[in-house]
């Protein structure tokens, strides 16, 4: 994963196309699970605070908004189409199955709203869209929370590194000496969303209702 001054770095060379591309391969491309997503947003957010990616925090926004909905639309119409061959995958350095039985179980859990609440999830994001493609989620439904994804997410996530940005440059605070901290501790946080996650679901397992009758 990209991390501190790299990423830094990254962001400003490639610029508001470059991250959009990511992003847009983060939310449906199989090849885009490993990219930071979160991190990815907030850090633009946070660098647009000095205008240091050459665009407004609008249309910075809207364009990572832009991103955040076609890739998520490219990875439902990708699963509809492979459908069951998707499952049957071998592992390979870009691709292993148990991503997308994660995204399986994240989808039979929370059903249509899981393409929202997904998009807060790293690596299951990716592979959730795809995942209702294969099983033939209505599109009119699929869209409707693909978009307030996207808003809430690519929106959100990136107004909040630029208002924290303006926060602490209202205070005198360069922002340049709270990058590196700040970019540690959103990862930190990014890490142990999918972490709890796990754990939560062999709780849920281990503790099963069935289970729980048959030793009663």
């Amino acid at each position: 994963m990209l991390f501190g001054l790299e990423l830094i770095e990254v962001i400003r060379t490639v610029g508001a196309l470059g991250i959009a591309f990511m992003i847009f391969a983060e939310s449906g491309l199989l090849l885009g699970f490993f990219l930071p997503g979160d991190t990815l947003l907030f850090t633009a957010g946070f660098l647009a605070t000095n205008n240091l990616l050459g665009v407004s925090i609008h249309m910075l926004v809207l364009i990572l908004i832009a991103a955040a909905i076609t890739g998520q639309s490219v990875g439902y119409w990708f699963g509809a189409k492979a459908g069951p061959r998707i499952f049957r995958r071998k592992s390979s350095a870009f691709f292993h199955p148990d991503n997308i039985t994660r995204a399986e179980k994240f989808y039979e859990q929370y059903g249509p709203v899981t393409i929202l609440l997904a998009r807060f999830v790293p690596v299951v994001r990716t592979f959730v869209p795809i995942v209702a493609g294969v099983a033939k989620m209505n599109y009119k439904t699929f869209t409707f929370y693909n978009i307030l994804g996207a808003l809430l997410w690519a929106g959100g996530v990136t107004y909040f590194g630029y208002f924290a940005g303006g926060f602490f440059e209202a205070r005198g605070i360069t922002i340049d000496h709270l990058i590196l901290p700040i970019i540690g501790l959103v990862v930190l946080l990014t890490g142990l969303s999918p972490i709890i996650h796990t754990i939560s679901s062999r709780r849920k397992r281990t503790f099963s209702p069935s289970e729980d009758a048959e030793q009663r």
